[in-house]
C-alpha cells in the first residue's frame, strides 16, 4: 500500500508541477455533444479545479483537425476520436505523443495503459469509454417468447416486424456472421475473405426487405416508439438513457452487441498544451471515468473505472443500479464482439463500398 501511496502522489506532483508553468489559459475540448458531452462536463469539467476548460462540438471525422494542423492554425486543444481514427490521426503526426509516466495509477497502483480493457494502440491516446451497437425492443412488442439472442434480430418469421439498421457497414456486418453461426473469435477473418463478405451480404439480405434505416442516433428510439419497427439497432447510451432518466420500457439484448471505443488525443500544436496535459491526466483518472457513467451508461475504459461503479452501487446519479445496464461487464461482454478497428481501417472500405450498394438495391 505504501508503494501504491507514493506512486499516486509522485504522478500527482508531476502533473501538478507540470500546469504551474503554464499560461492560465481556457483548453478547449471537442467531443460530440447531446447526453455524452453533458456527462463528461459533469464528471471531468465540473470537478476539475485547476483551470478553465470550455467543451464545444464537432461531427467527428479527421477533416477539421487535419485543416488546423497543416495550417498551423490550431484552435483546438483536446478531441474525442473514435477508435479508426485515433490510429490514422497518430500515424499521421495530427496528435500529439503523449509522456505515459504523467498519468494517474489505478488505486491499487495499476499503471493507466495496464488498466485498460484492451490494448493501448499508440501513445498519442488517452482512454475513455466504451460504447455499443445493440439490439432493443419496447417490453410489450411481442407475446410469448421474448428475443434474446443476435439470431432473434434476423428472424423475421419468428419475431415479426421491421428491423432498424444504420446506414454504414461495421458492426452491422459483423453481426450478421454472428447470426449466421460463425465464431466470435473467427469474424474478422472471416469477414476479410470475399466468400465471409458474400456470407455476411447473404444473411443482411434476409431482412433487406424489412429493414428501415437510420443515421443519426435518436432515430432509432422514434422508430420503436412509433411501431414503425419492432427491433432496432441503436447505441446502447440512448437506450439506456431513456430507461435510466425517464423510465421507458426498453429491453436491450446484449448477445451480439459491438462494442466500440473512445479516446481523447491532445492535437499537435496545441495553443494550451500544458493545460490540456493536465486537465487529460484528470479526466483519464480512474475515479474521473467511474464518475463519467454516473451520467451515461458507457462503459470507462480502464477497468478499475469499472471496479469503482460495481462497488458503489446503486451509481447512477438518479439513485439506482447501473451495472445492468453496462456494456462491458463480463455477463454482457460473453456474447459481445470487440470491434476491430485496424480490420477496418485496412480492410474497409470495399465492404463500405458493398454496403452502401446493398442499401441503394
Amino acid at each position: 500500500m505504501k508503494n501504491v501511496i507514493t506512486k499516486t502522489l509522485i504522478a500527482g506532483a508531476i502533473s501538478t508541477a507540470m500546469l504551474a508553468g503554464a499560461v492560465q489559459a481556457e483548453v478547449t475540448f471537442v467531443s460530440w455533444g447531446g447526453g455524452y458531452s453533458a456527462s463528461q462536463q459533469k464528471a471531468y469539467v465540473d470537478t476539475y479545479s485547476s483551470g478553465d476548460v470550455n467543451m464545444i462540438s464537432y461531427n467527428g471525422g479527421l477533416g477539421e483537425v487535419r485543416a488546423q494542423v497543416e495550417s498551423g492554425s490550431v484552435q483546438w486543444d483536446i478531441v474525442d476520436v473514435l477508435a479508426s481514427d485515433a490510429r490514422i490521426g497518430c500515424d499521421e503526426g495530427l496528435f500529439e505523443e503523449l509522456d505515459r509516466s504523467m498519468f494517474l495509477p489505478s488505486p491499487t497502483g495499476v499503471a493507466m495503459d495496464d488498466d485498460t480493457m484492451v490494448p493501448v494502440p499508440n501513445d498519442c491516446v488517452v482512454p475513455q469509454i466504451w460504447w455499443s451497437y445493440v439490439p432493443f425492443h419496447k417490453a410489450d412488442t411481442f407475446s410469448g417468447e421474448q428475443p434474446s439472442t443476435i439470431q432473434d434480430f434476423f428472424d423475421v418469421e419468428k419475431f415479426p416486424g421491421k428491423r432498424g439498421i444504420h446506414t454504414w457497414a461495421s458492426a452491422i456486418t459483423e453481426m450478421a456472421l454472428y447470426a449466421d453461426g460463425v465464431a466470435i473469435d473467427d469474424i474478422y477473418d472471416v469477414l476479410g475473405t470475399q466468400a465471409g463478405q458474400d456470407r455476411a451480404f447473404a444473411k443482411l439480405d434476409t431482412i433487406k426487405d424489412h429493414v428501415v434505416f437510420w443515421s443519426s442516433g435518436a432515430k432509432p428510439l422514434d422508430l420503436v416508439n412509433s411501431g414503425e419497427v419492432s427491433m432496432s439497432l441503436a447505441y446502447n447510451g440512448r437506450i439506456g438513457g431513456a430507461v435510466l432518466n425517464d423510465g421507458a420500457d426498453y429491453v436491450t439484448v446484449w448477445d451480439g452487441q459491438v462494442l466500440e471505443e473512445e479516446w481523447l488525443v491532445l492535437l499537435k500544436g496545441a495553443p494550451n498544451r500544458a493545460a490540456a496535459m493536465h486537465f487529460l491526466v484528470h479526466a483519464s483518472s480512474s475515479q474521473a471515468q467511474a464518475d463519467q457513467a454516473k451520467w451515461i451508461n458507457y462503459g470507462p475504459m480502464r477497468t478499475s473505472g469499472l471496479d469503482i461503479m460495481q462497488a458503489g452501487e446503486p451509481w447512477f446519479n438518479t439513485g439506482v443500479a447501473i451495472m445492468e445496464h453496462m456494456p462491458n461487464t463480463d455477463e454482457h461482454m460473453a456474447g459481445g464482439i470487440m470491434a476491430n478497428p485496424d480490420f477496418w481501417a485496412d480492410s474497409g472500405q470495399a465492404i463500405n463500398d458493398r454496403y452502401a450498394a446493398w442499401m441503394a438495391q
